[in-house]
């Protein structure tokens, strides 16, 4: 669940919960409250909740970040707004440390390569990446589906060239660094690294 809020939209905190994968949208508006659904399985994929800011203390434009007692008023309103659904927190890491532990060639693709990825002690996904430097052992930055870019750019699993894709492994630049080298490269972290780490700038970039 990535949360927007921007004073030049009036007081409007949106919430995106889902990837409308390019379809058709509806919305349905109780008060102060706008469920947006995409329109061929009505899959709920956002909320928008007007006059943000009379339900809890907002501040900043952009991504902001929610607590728990936050959700909990959101939740409210939903309610009182009449409908039924019911918004679960997610406080889960969006930005950790990967390893790459498996390379092979995309098969329809020149410059793609499908990795697996070691997220957590536990648990690897797949990404399909174009990255020149990607090699197997390498330790890099994953942005994990639910990501908010510092470009804007949103990450959800989807699909390159019939592949499943499950997350990004992020540049120096895509991660807006400073003095981040102009080309193309995910970031190459120390093997010391511990995959399933959140992803801290001060401690992970030192250029």
């Amino acid at each position: 669940m990535i949360a927007i809020y921007n004073t030049h939209l009036n007081d409007v905190l949106m919430l995106i919960t889902g990837d409308n994968q390019g379809e058709k949208l509806t919305a349905t508006r109780k008060d102060n409250v706008a469920k947006v659904m995409r329109e061929d399985n009505g899959e709920v994929v956002a909320w928008n909740f007007f006059d943000a800011s009379t339900l809890f203390p907002i501040t900043g434009n952009g991504q902001v970040d929610l607590s728990d007692a936050d959700i909990d008023k959101l939740n409210v309103a939903i309610k009182a707004a009449g409908f039924d659904d019911v918004l679960i927190p997610d406080h889960a890491p969006k930005f950790v440390v990967g390893e790459i532990v498996d390379l092979v060639p995309h098969q329809d693709s020149d410059h793609l390569n499908i990795a697996q990825v070691k997220i957590a002690e536990d648990k690897t996904i797949q990404i399909v990446a174009g990255a020149p430097n990607a090699r197997v052992g390498l330790k890099t930055i994953v942005a994990l589906p639910g990501a908010m870019m510092p470009s804007g750019a949103l990450i959800f699993a989807g699909q390159l060239r019939g592949e499943p894709s499950f997350g990004m492994m992020a540049s120096p630049r895509e991660l807006a660094l400073p003095n981040a080298p102009q080309k193309r490269g995910i970031i190459e972290l120390s093997a010391s690294e511990i995959p399933g780490t959140a992803f801290d700038p001060a401690k992970h970039w030192h250029k």
